[in-house]
């Protein structure tokens, strides 16, 4: 199940003013890259795209999380809501690389939960899109894939899998390019503008 479009919208204006920040003009962004894409694949149903695209980081209502605990909490508000297929995306946003992300075993009670998840699921379009918008959406507009990698490696730095999922986000756009008979692009509105900005990098905590 899914709330409906403006359920989803309402819950993002509540989430950002329990943690203010930029994530939320981020997550806006994700439900439209998303939705436009989604336009374009007769398979796929725009207003899901948009809903879980809005919904996709609402664990950060908590407050300045890392990437497991803003998945877990993400993943916990929307089954508590009912609301499974939201709830699925939470979990599966951050992990490009799926089963290949989990090579070791997890400290923490909710990275345990996460692991098990991901290891019992295959990423299906829904998935995949929002893990390609996620990577395409900053809280001033898009980008392409290239400029944000490199704003969040600014951010974060290097971690160990970073270029493997990389190349995953390519060969999601390329998949989906292919369906759609045109570039991801031309398909998200202004990127030629926003981007060739670059404000500095946002990280959490910095308001």
């Amino acid at each position: 199940m899914l709330p409906t479009v403006e359920e989803a919208l309402h819950e993002l204006e509540i989430a950002g003013e329990m943690n203010p920040g930029p994530w939320t003009k981020h997550s806006a962004n994700v439900g439209l890259a998303a939705r436009n894409i989604a336009e374009k694949i007769p398979s796929m149903d725009p207003e899901k795209a948009y809903i879980v695209g809005l919904l996709h980081d609402i664990g950060r209502r908590v407050g300045i999380v890392n990437i497991p605990t803003h998945v877990y909490e993400g993943y916990k508000y929307c089954l508590e809501k009912g609301w499974d297929e939201a709830a699925r995306i939470c979990m599966t946003h951050s992990y490009l690389l799926m089963k290949d992300e989990f090579n070791y075993e997890p400290d923490t009670e909710s990275e345990r939960t996460i692991k098990e998840y991901i290891l019992g699921c295959e990423a299906d379009d829904y998935d995949k899109l929002i893990q390609l918008c996620d990577a395409l959406a900053t809280d001033y507009g898009f980008v392409i894939l290239e400029k944000r990698f490199v704003d969040v490696t600014r951010r974060y730095g290097i971690m160990e899998g970073y270029i493997k999922g990389w190349e995953v986000a390519f060969a999601i756009k390329e998949d989906f390019e292919n369906r759609m008979g045109c570039s991801i692009y031309d398909v998200l509105p202004d990127i030629g503008r926003t981007t060739l900005l670059s404000p500095k990098p946002w990280k959490p905590g910095n308001k």
